[in-house]
């Protein structure tokens, strides 16, 4: 299949490149897979590492007394985002690239940010126990 999409003159728009309709009349476009990949993946590492430092900024604080061990804590929930963040990121990122390339669309920055928000919010969700859950 032909790329006819691509604008001749394109050139991947630096991170986060989020626009506001109502100052700016151009938008950002993405349209290859790796850089809907590395959109996402970014996204997902900010959105992931936020949520983690803040529960361990909470478990510090109510855990205070123990402070011979609790600094380990915001440790150990930083490198435990960071390896669920790119599992996260890369599979969504590289499943919505390949839609997107696949069938030859084109993908505003925003969705990377929005996919990020979402992994975040499907492991906050699975994290509670429920019957029948996902």
């Amino acid at each position: 299949m032909a790329n006819d999409r691509v604008p001749i003159n394109y050139q991947t728009p630096s991170f986060p490149s989020l626009y506001d309709p109502l100052q700016q009349n151009t938008a950002y476009y993405l349209y290859h897979t790796n850089d809907i990949w590395r959109f996402t993946l970014y996204w997902t590492f900010i959105f992931y590492g936020a949520t983690h430092l803040l529960v361990a900024a909470y478990t510090v604080l109510t855990h205070f007394r123990h402070w011979s061990i609790i600094w380990l804590v915001p440790i150990v929930y930083a490198i435990i985002a960071a390896v669920e963040a790119l599992l996260a990121g890369s599979i969504i990122g590289l499943v919505l690239g390949a839609v997107y390339e696949a069938g030859n669309f084109r993908m505003s920055t925003f969705l990377p940010m929005i996919w990020g928000g979402v992994n975040v919010m499907v492991l906050i969700v699975t994290s509670f126990p429920m019957q029948g859950g996902l």
